[in-house]
């Protein structure tokens, strides 16, 4: 069930060791309870809750899913089995 790997260097310093360095202090909060969320969940759906606009990745990123920190700001995620993988923290809208 926990998350099981990072792409996002700054991600997994916050989620690990607590690392506030490279997370905008205005996201915090958000990020933490989408973090939270993805190491209790077992399958992508369960991020699927008012106000995460969860949705899945198509194209290149077909495999991934995405949930809302902030306007383009996404933390983005494979899975495998029952834990997360791959998350990471980015504009995939390059604005």
């Amino acid at each position: 069930m926990p998350i099981r790997s990072f792409r996002s260097k700054a991600l997994k310093r916050y989620w690990i060791r607590g690392d506030t360095a490279a997370i905008s202090p205005t996201w915090r909060d958000k990020v933490r309870l989408i973090l939270s969320r993805l190491d209790k969940a077992t399958q992508p759906a369960e991020m699927d809750s008012v106000g995460m606009n969860f949705h899945s990745l198509r194209g290149d990123q077909t495999g991934r899913f995405s949930v809302l920190v902030t306007r383009n700001w996404r933390i983005t995620f494979a899975w495998h089995g029952n834990d997360a993988v791959d998350v990471d923290l980015e504009d995939y809208h390059g604005n």
